[in-house]
């Protein structure tokens, strides 16, 4: 499909999705698309000309309308990445909105905040939002956001990520009808790679996954001396600590190559090892608990790339599970997880950019349709790349258009939505809204205290 061809489509097909007060978020995506920075009030975004209704339909829209959330997926997973090669990668991440002085908005929950403190802890109480997002290997900060879903105070990360991967593949495999690949889908070192693993058990996947660096695995107990007497048998074998070199075996795999940014790169993989489990949801009933058996990797690299150079490069330490049979291919391994990072540059080019955080809206559903409209909105900008051209300041270093940033493509995609036109139907007026009645008073809102998930 042509560039210009595939963004109309896609533009026409999301109309489809929205059902209620469509023609009002539709023009709500585009005023999105129309400015180039982040407005300071989502009410500015009805000053722009894309948005030909009132102010009050923006907030019509979002506590009122409604949006086809799987059809929406569907459009995005038909919509993939160019560049991502043979094997596609897809990072899964979480992200917290936050609402801490919010003491009206239901289902907040206290969430990690790298820079935002609360109390003196970095914690801040707000929704947290869990994106699983396509990535390439170009450098570039482009990635294809396919899934995102709200994780409740409640819920179990890992099972709403082992959850979402699920239903990806049924979509995924439905489009790619007759591909032998199997995507793989890297995690940050906040998820559980036990639980992860037992979770898309069956699945036609690979999964990496980030480790602290003093973890202990086990090998086969096979390999270990059998015992003098007689009892129950060894469920653990050799121990190999990541912190002691001294104790670990001859690696099954290895793979050196040499990079322009990381210098020399040495990746080991140890298979068929298995960590001792600690906090499972079986653990105080009878049977013993499960033996989780992969692959254990270690990246190691030279030196870090331009820019990061004051700092000293770490050993990392990953977790590969694939389908059986199916061998790990540690040069992708490696080369993978150093492109998860583009998902931060996504996240934060939807909250400074395009605004996703910025709306204090008082309902996680209101939040939910935002959400999805930034999605929207973050996609055209992606499939409007190849049309657009590039409007750089004096300063700004020139690119070519297959090289243009998203802040490029925001910066000029406005003119090409007058020639695309849209499909929201004009507004008709209504006449001025009567208002809230005379003599009745709204009443106190009801307070939600934000949601304490440790015992």
């Amino acid at each position: 499909m042509e560039p210009s061809d595939a963004l109309r489509d896609f533009r026409c097909s999301f109309y489809e999705c929205l059902h209620r007060r469509g023609d009002a978020l539709f023009e709500l995506a585009d005023a999105i698309l129309s400015t180039d920075a982040a407005a300071p009030s989502p009410v500015h975004l009805s000053l722009q000309a894309a948005h030909r209704r009132g102010w009050g339909s923006f907030y019509a829209a979002l506590s009122r309308g409604r949006i086809d959330a799987e059809v929406l997926r569907d459009m995005l997973v038909r919509h993939p990445l160019a560049g991502s090669g043979a094997t596609p990668v897809y990072a899964v991440d979480t992200s917290v909105w936050p609402r801490c002085d919010a003491e009206c908005s239901p289902e907040r929950g206290y969430y990690y905040h790298p820079s935002r403190h609360s109390a003196g802890q970095p914690i801040v109480a707000g929704w947290a939002y869990q994106f699983v997002a396509q990535l390439n290997f170009v450098r570039e900060s482009w990635t294809a956001p396919v899934d995102i879903e709200r994780v409740l105070p409640a819920q179990d990360a890992n099972e709403v990520a082992t959850e979402q991967v699920r239903s990806f593949l049924l979509r995924w495999s439905s489009c790619e009808e007759g591909t032998a690949t199997t995507p793989l889908f890297v995690f940050d070192a906040g998820y559980d790679p036990v639980k992860v693993q037992q979770g898309l058990e069956g699945c036609s996947c690979q999964i990496l996954v980030r480790l602290r660096a003093g973890r202990r695995f086990y090998g086969d107990p096979s390999l270990c001396d059998p015992p003098e007497h007689i009892g129950r048998p060894r469920r653990h074998g050799p121990k190999m600590k990541c912190s002691d070199p001294s104790s670990w075996p001859e690696p099954s795999a290895e793979h050196v190559c040499e990079d322009t940014g990381y210098g020399a790169v040495r990746v080991r993989a140890w298979a068929d090892l298995h960590p001792r489990v600690h906090n499972h949801a079986g653990r105080g009933t009878r049977g013993p608990l499960p033996i989780v058996v992969g692959t254990l990797v270690l990246v190691e690299v030279e030196r870090l790339p331009r820019g990061e150079r004051r700092r000293e490069p770490r050993v990392l330490w990953l977790w590969w599970h694939g389908p059986e049979g199916t061998a790990p291919d540690l040069d992708l391994l490696w080369r993978s997880y150093v492109r998860r990072f583009d998902l931060e540059h996504t996240l934060r080019f939807l909250k400074q950019s395009m605004g996703w955080t910025t709306p204090r809206v008082r309902h996680p559903e209101q939040a939910d349709r935002w959400t999805w409209l930034v999605v929207a909105a973050y996609t055209q900008l992606r499939l409007a790349r190849a049309r657009v051209a590039d409007q750089r300041l004096p300063w700004e270093r020139r690119y070519e258009r297959s090289r243009l940033t998203p802040v490029r493509v925001h910066r000029v995609v406005s003119s090409l939505l007058v020639e695309l036109s849209t499909p929201a139907k004009a507004p008709k007026p209504c006449g001025r809204s009567p208002g809230r009645p005379k003599g009745r008073l709204s009443g106190r809102a009801k307070r939600y205290p934000a949601i304490k998930t440790a015992a």
